[in-house]
């Protein structure tokens, strides 16, 4: 099984690299997104250290002054009827020494230092010449990641209690979730947007698994409310409908910051790497402090404009397992949630919301379905707090579920069927890592 699944992850890497970058899928994702090049990125380290140094390169070329990185980087070669929304409905301001490529102007979960370290530790590992050209990677972007995450921890602290705020669903990375449904719903919905913005993603995915069209008119609607702001964060939290602070986004945030320590300190930057470490522990903190809800012994979603956490038990509360100073007593109530009916990982990895919620869909995108890339964090969850064998039964339960059917985009959360795109390129590169079987790395271990 490993060799055969080892070669069609490969194969899968090779026919979307586009020369310059990875795109998710041909059809449905014909551009380059923010965190699946960065999953992308550490599997495909293993096969060709040069183009996961490259795909990461790409993306943060069209990195914005004020350090955002965009969570799609668009490819000009690809036309705007054919992906909405394309570049010219985003319409982002023109910086000085932008790159030709256009971007948008939100962001998602930073896993970029996290790809970096992980990319440098594998292709470290190819021979002395890809050692050399690692350490150069390091050093160009070091600075662009602190400023990433200078990004995300200042202007975006829209709560001020020291977690950053995503201000579209898309940001997240969970684009659909039930996290965000109380906090949708006192976003104007007006489905008239949809005759001026037709929807693309329905000419190649089966309606029936993606948002719903009431959904996607507050997408555009939230995305036309930033665009006429040009995309300024002064006063956000005011100005803007969508204001919430995901616990998988911020928990993503504070690895980064554990991930930047270790850069910094195989660069020499013995100060700098104290000062991620601490900003890692303050992050954590605030996780606890404003996600935990003590009463469902997880932790959820906040909705920033209300001061509400949202009452859906998603994956999104689960992944806070990966922080090392997360306390013992909310690891154990997270095991206990991540063993229970609600996701139960065994047989299959862990869908992406309560199995046993009312609403609980097989089909539509992170509303039920599982995916690769949060069941691959929790994994290394499970490896920083020690439990060993609840890790090896995930990694076990993944590369059996792609092996069966295939790298696509999701899961049918009972049955195992592949849903969404096929030769989907994170469930391939994460396919690669998973068989390479790198346990988490020491500095992400709890002591």
């Amino acid at each position: 099984m490993s060799a055969e699944l080892w070669n069609s992850a490969a194969h899968v890497l090779e026919i979307n690299w586009t020369g310059d970058h990875m795109v998710p899928s041909r059809k449905l994702y014909p551009h380059q997104w923010s965190w699946d090049a960065a999953f992308i990125a550490i599997g495909l380290a293993y096969v060709n250290p040069t183009r996961a140094w490259r795909d990461l390169r790409s993306l943060f070329e069209a990195q914005w002054p004020d350090g955002r990185v965009p969570h799609i980087v668009f490819d000009p070669a690809t036309a705007e009827a054919d992906y909405f929304p394309g570049p010219g409905f985003w319409d982002v301001p023109a910086y000085a020494n932008r790159p030709a490529r256009g971007s948008t102007g939100i962001v998602q979960p930073p896993m970029h230092a996290i790809a970096a370290w992980d990319v440098y530790r594998h292709a470290s590992a190819h021979g002395a010449n890809c050692a050399q050209e690692a350490r150069t990677e390091l050093e160009w972007f070091y600075p662009r990641l602190v400023a990433q995450q200078q990004y995300l921890t200042g202007r975006r602290n829209l709560g001020g209690g020291g977690l950053a705020s995503i201000v579209h669903p898309w940001e997240s990375g969970l684009d659909n979730s039930p996290a965000w449904d109380e906090a949708m719903a006192n976003v104007p919905a007006d489905l008239s947007l949809l005759t001026t913005y037709q929807r693309r993603d329905l000419n190649n995915a089966d309606a029936a698994h993606r948002p719903t069209d009431l959904d996607y008119s507050r997408y555009v609607g939230l995305v036309l409310s930033y665009r006429a702001e040009r995309y300024d964060d002064h006063d956000l939290l005011d100005r803007h409908a969508f204001a919430v602070e995901c616990p998988s986004f911020n928990s993503i945030l504070a690895s980064a910051e554990l991930a930047l320590a270790q850069i910094a300190g195989e660069l020499g930057l013995s100060a700098e790497a104290a000062a991620h470490r601490e900003r890692a522990q303050r992050i954590t903190a605030a996780i606890v402090k404003r996600l935990w809800n003590a009463r469902t012994g997880t932790f959820h979603a906040l909705d920033v404009k209300t001061g509400k956490l949202s009452p859906a038990h998603c994956v999104s509360g689960l992944m806070p397992l990966m922080l090392p100073d997360l306390p013992a007593a909310a690891v154990e109530s997270i095991m206990a949630e991540a063993k229970s009916e609600k996701f139960g990982i065994s047989e299959l990895p862990a869908p992406s919301y309560d199995r046993t919620a009312p609403d609980f869909d097989t089909k539509r995108y992170w509303r039920g379905p599982l995916w690769i890339n949060v069941n691959w964090l929790l994994r290394r969850g499970l490896l920083v707090h020690g439990f060993r064998d609840e890790a090896e039964d995930l990694r076990t339960a993944m590369v059996r579920l792609v092996h069966r059917n295939g790298h696509f985009e999701y899961f049918h959360p009972e049955t195992g069927e592949g849903l969404g795109a096929p030769t989907f390129s994170w469930t391939a590169a994460l396919s690669l890592d998973l068989l390479a079987d790198r346990s988490v790395p020491a500095y992400a271990r709890a002591a």
